[in-house]
């Protein structure tokens, strides 16, 4: 008899953790976001426009207005993921988050990330922050990835907003604004 278990190839999956995000990792998501801006559909910014006061800031009004949330994976240096979002200042758009971004480092990606993070983000708005009752984000059209991503979490599109980006060929497309409500 033989022991065709032995045989089989084991496929190993790093843990992930994912975690509020802390004022402390501010230095690890520029890293991050760095990196994500370098990939061409990355995030909008470019990696020298991921600068110190613009991570500091979105991550001191994610910790006072709203939400940011962090990913790291057993044996990897650093941060794989970020998703932030928060609430305005003005009293009227208080039940929306908005400014809503996500990156998840180009060696990471197509694990299955983004969806964590996002339900994660679902997840706690739904339980812990009532007074939220409209989550807001923009993909750009040529997205299709994030596209379907949002979709299946229950996002709406809510229009297109016609050359709005300038690709790096010059060339313009629209954005895409979607909105979850609960």
């Amino acid at each position: 008899m033989s022991d065709r278990g032995a045989e089989r190839t084991v496929a190993t999956t790093r843990l992930t953790t994912i975690r509020a995000g802390r004022a402390e990792d501010a230095l690890a998501i520029r890293a991050l976001y760095r990196a994500v801006a370098a990939t061409p559909g990355g995030i909008a910014r470019s990696p020298g426009e991921v600068t110190p006061a613009y991570v500091d800031g979105f991550v001191t009004k994610s910790l006072a207005r709203g939400v940011i949330l962090v990913a790291e994976q057993d044996g990897v240096p650093g941060l794989v993921a970020e998703l932030h979002g928060y609430r305005s200042e003005l009293r009227i758009f208080a039940h929306v988050l908005g400014e809503l971004t996500v990156a998840v480092h180009p060696a990471a990606q197509g694990q299955g990330l983004g969806r964590q993070l996002f339900v994660r983000l679902l997840d706690i708005v739904t339980h812990e922050h009532p007074g939220i009752s409209r989550i807001e984000l923009i993909a750009q059209e040529s997205n299709h990835r994030a596209l379907r991503l949002y979709e299946g979490l229950g996002f709406r599109r809510e229009g297109r907003l016609d050359g709005r980006i300038r690709n790096p060929d010059g060339t313009l497309e629209a954005d895409i604004p979607l909105a979850w409500l609960r």
